[in-house]
């Protein structure tokens, strides 16, 4: 399995670097103005996002607990190393290393596997729904004298429209969650019966993270946490353009026109692979706000890097020192989320 993964990723390099090299003629990038750009940047902005971003993990931990809490009461203080620990491996490692959070939380509070999972399937649809609100919200009402305001105005309608889907599912999946799975298996068995099982299993698991709400209370609290998070997370994005003093078309960034910046640069992480997509993430954002703002490549460029570090590789230092303290290997536990998120019994336990 190792050896396949090594094989995927020395593909990628050499596909990207034989873009690069067939493209080299094509792309006019002035370097001295890049690394000016980095010179010039100012780093009050850049520190705000990041504080903001490590205050979005307390309250993630605080998150989790509350979904938690009608099984086990647990402190939110005792999750904040497990939130530390498992986006530090999604940093070094990639997607894979997502089950790493529900496996660490877990193993930490003594709950069986599938269900943590559960809540880690909730606490993805609530950042996918607060994300797509905070989204849409301050897109479609943006001001219509804003350049390709139509653009902006559409991609909001749209995923407001996605949000309202999703809270439909989701209440669809409250009531009659082991119908949903079963519909789901029916239909894709004939195409291929792992898929079929996997996404039954997801669906079952995503009710089970439902029925953990048992009020209407803990729903509103849920929501109003992912709210602020998300739109704190949003709010560093801002900071973070807003670093870039010497460039008008970053340093006056909107919040509302900030916002295709941060869905462009979830839709690059959504496939986040080790140390190819911390390029392919930054060319994303890079291009988002060349095309959308019209900033120089460069100063783009920039930008896309100082965005990753703000909101991706910042929590690295944070989540070592916790792994060190709970004596955690990063690699192993990555190793050992995945092949126990592969076990069936995840599923059963």
């Amino acid at each position: 399995m190792k050896r396949r993964s090594g094989v995927l990723w020395a593909v990628l390099v050499l596909v990207l670097a034989g873009i690069v090299f067939v493209y080299r003629d094509r792309i006019h990038f002035d370097w001295a103005n890049f690394k000016q750009q980095l010179q010039h940047i100012h780093w009050g902005h850049a520190i705000a996002g990041i504080v903001l971003i490590y205050g979005t993990y307390w309250l993630r931990a605080i998150r989790w607990s509350v979904l938690v809490r009608p099984t086990k009461d647990v402190k939110a203080t005792a999750l904040v190393g497990p939130q530390f620990i498992g986006f530090t491996a999604v940093a070094l490692f990639g997607r894979l290393a997502d089950l790493t959070r529900p496996y660490l939380v877990a193993r930490k509070i003594e709950l069986p596997l599938s269900s943590q999972v559960a809540v880690y399937t909730l606490d993805r649809m609530f950042d996918l729904g607060a994300a797509a609100l905070i989204f849409s919200t301050a897109l479609a009402f943006m001001p219509k004298d804003m350049p390709h305001q139509e653009i902006f105005l559409r991609t909001g309608l749209i995923s407001l429209a996605v949000t309202l889907a999703i809270a439909v599912f989701a209440g669809v999946v409250r009531v009659s969650g082991g119908a949903v799975a079963g519909f789901a298996r029916t239909v894709l068995r004939p195409l291929s019966k792992n898929v079929a099982e996997s996404i039954a299993e997801k669906i079952t698991g995503f009710r089970d993270g439902l029925n953990a709400l048992k009020s209407w209370r803990e729903f509103a609290v849920v929501a109003g946490i992912s709210l602020l998070m998300w739109g704190m997370i949003a709010s560093a994005y801002v900071q973070t353009a807003h670093a870039f003093v010497e460039t008008p078309e970053l340093g006056q960034l909107s919040f509302s026109r900030a916002m295709l910046l941060m869905a462009a640069s979830i839709g690059g992480s959504l496939l986040q692979l080790p140390i190819v997509g911390w390029f392919t993430q930054i060319a994303v954002t890079a291009a988002a706000m060349h095309t959308f703002y019209g900033a120089p490549i460069e100063a783009a460029t920039a930008c896309g890097a100082l965005l990753l570090v703000v909101t991706f590789f910042c929590i690295i230092p944070a989540g070592l020192v916790c792994a060190q303290l709970e004596q955690v290997s990063l690699r192993k536990i990555t190793t050992e989320s995945e092949e126990a998120g592969k076990e069936p019994a995840v599923a059963q336990e």
